[in-house]
């Protein structure tokens, strides 16, 4: 037990340090696809926690809140950055515990993160899908672009996978096929974001 401990913990470090290693494969996009995508994208709603009522999205977000604060210190940016991110995983039909792992492994929430591939900002998307579903005005370095372009396209992954999260999460990152990165990004996900309405996790160091 141990021993699996240390390993997962040593993936952890390891992807936290690497952050963006991989990068989303270019693909064509049927017309429906590009169409519907492109709407996600282009929907100028307000980000709001999405709880059924105000009670739980407060417990959620001061518990969230104090396991990214090394990351994020500024508590009112920190505050706006899980909002964001609560809405447009919700918005996608994502698990929002999700997205911060993957948040965690892909940059370390770093809003001006650049992988060596030319990945950008938190969800680490690449620029080729400014082209393929947005618009020119749309600035990867913005916390609310990036999350918008990385929910939809996490989102668009699923579907082709048939909700294989595993598959998905190898797309995304552009391993598909290889373990290490759905992994990584589930052990964040399960020890340092797991929300049960009250249990705890591990602040991110």
């Amino acid at each position: 037990m141990k021993i699996s401990r240390l390993i997962a913990g040593s993936l952890l470090l390891l992807f936290a340090a690497l952050a963006h290693a991989g990068a989303q494969k270019e693909e064509a996009l049927s017309s429906s696809v590009q169409t519907a995508m492109q709407r996600s994208i282009n929907d100028a709603l307000q980000p709001k926690l999405m709880f059924a009522n105000e009670a739980e999205g407060q417990a959620w977000l001061e518990a969230m809140s104090a396991r990214i604060a090394k990351r994020v210190p500024d508590a009112f940016m920190r505050k706006r950055l899980l909002t964001a991110i609560h809405y447009e995983a919700t918005r996608a039909g994502l698990d929002p515990q999700l997205v911060l792992g993957l948040i965690y492994v892909e940059s370390g929430f770093n809003r001006y993160a650049v992988s060596s591939v030319g990945a950008r900002g938190l969800m680490q998307v690449m620029p080729f899908w400014v082209r393929q579903i947005g618009h020119s005005r749309h600035n990867l370095f913005d916390v609310h672009t990036n999350l918008r372009f990385g929910c939809t396209i996490l989102r668009h992954y699923l579907d082709i996978e048939n909700g294989d999260l595993f598959r998905a999460l190898g797309r995304y990152n552009g391993s598909l096929g290889r373990a290490e990165y759905p992994n990584a990004v589930h052990a964040a996900w399960k020890k340092f974001f797991a929300w049960d309405g009250q249990g705890k996790s591990l602040p991110l160091r």
